[in-house]
């Protein structure tokens, strides 16, 4: 009989990675898939990339509308809020056997409420990471309480998973997602590329990125002034732009940054470069700056450098390619400079990345298979044995 898994998605980010387990889960006979899109999916604001999902030929089963105007904290726990109504609506319709949840967002949150309520058994991807200039670092560790299965990117996540109280027979260390985005697209090479942006890249190109930092509210936009005060003094340099996710302080940090582009020929904003022009662009600049996830993630896998601004990444694993930078005009100008310096160019020719090599998406989906649904449903808590002897 055919186990019915349903994948969660409620961004272009998530997606990228879950791609590749959709299209794996899909291709099994003996499983079915199902597809929830929500959040970011559905916005025009953000791009409306389940109209992405829909042109990689993969089907969403259920939408769950759940972002609100409003970027407040009030906003936020509001959507929070809609979502668990909208995902257990969701739940109860296609009753999944297994739900697949990756990372660490609100609307990933909400997806493993209505899921844990619904006595619904939860594969966690990408749990154990820290990010300490986030909210996002307690809602991972939260979805990890709630998850039954747990499928990590490195040695030192699997341990810090065990080490919240998840039986080790539980967590699979299968890897980084995005590296099987990097194996499995054929990426636009530099001219495609520039057609599709419709821009010149010029001799050089940075793609930036600055989400908001949710743990430091109060500054946040101030650091971002700070970025495009350093990056306003590279005239010489195209600068791409992706807007930031849907995080409370998001929509003014957008503004602050299509104002930016308005006033500097040299920078182009995009609201969402899809998967595929993504990596094509993150491989073909000459480096990535800001604070996204994936100028640790990928960026190294494709011999590219990173600028990583502030504290909303600290935390995590660090490629040599990743010189990290406080938030000041002075110190991002200053690591900028490093990026373009020869020795630093010789690092990025061995492309070492923390997380392994490709097939993170073979393994999750070939567990998924053969997992007892009785087993997992009986989820305890295990004590480390320096708890146990206490």
């Amino acid at each position: 009989m055919s186990r019915s898994i349903c994948v969660v998605t409620g961004s272009r980010a998530d997606y990228g990675l879950l791609r590749w387990v959709m299209e794996d889960i899909e291709a099994a006979e003996d499983l079915t898939l199902q597809i929830v899109a929500s959040g970011m999916h559905l916005s025009p604001r953000f791009g409306q990339t389940l109209d992405a999902i829909e042109a990689d030929g993969l089907t969403v089963d259920w939408e769950v509308e759940m972002l609100l105007a409003s970027d407040t904290p009030s906003g936020v726990t509001k959507s929070i809020g809609i979502g668990i109504i909208g995902f257990a609506d969701a739940f109860e319709r296609l009753k999944p056997e297994i739900v697949v949840i990756l990372g660490d967002r609100f609307e990933a949150l909400a997806a493993t409420v209505a899921a844990i309520v619904a006595r619904i058994p939860i594969a966690h991807i990408h749990g154990g990471e820290v990010t300490e200039g986030a909210l996002d670092d307690v809602f991972r560790h939260a979805i990890t309480k709630m998850a039954s299965l747990h499928f990590v990117a490195a040695e030192p996540y699997r341990r810090r998973v065990v080490q919240l109280g998840e039986s080790e027979e539980t967590v699979f260390m299968v890897g980084g997602m995005g590296l099987d985005s990097i194996e499995r697209l054929k990426l636009l090479d530099r001219p495609e590329l520039e057609e599709s942006l419709g821009c010149q890249l010029g001799t050089k190109s940075l793609l930036v990125t600055f989400h908001p930092v949710t743990l430091e509210a109060e500054s946040s936009l101030a650091q971002l002034g700070e970025l495009l005060a350093a990056l306003k003094e590279r005239s010489d340099t195209r600068l791409i732009f992706t807007l930031p996710n849907a995080d409370s302080g998001g929509h003014s940090h957008a503004a602050f940054i299509e104002e930016f582009a308005r006033s500097n020929s040299n920078a182009l904003v995009v609201a969402s470069l899809g998967q595929r022009r993504y990596l094509s662009c993150l491989r073909e600049v000459d480096g990535v700056v800001g604070n996204s996830s994936s100028g640790l993630l990928e960026a190294p896998s494709l011999g590219t450098g990173t600028v990583d601004i502030g504290s909303r990444q600290l935390g995590r694993l660090r490629a040599p390619s990743v010189l990290s930078s406080g938030p000041s005009e002075g110190e991002i100008s200053a690591a900028i400079d490093r990026l373009y310096s020869p020795d630093f160019r010789e690092i990025l020719k061995d492309r070492v990345s923390p997380y392994g090599s490709a097939g993170a998406s073979r393994k999750i989906v070939a567990l998924l298979q053969g997992v007892s649904l009785t087993e997992i449903k009986a989820k305890r808590f295990v004590d480390l044995p320096w708890i146990a002897e206490e």
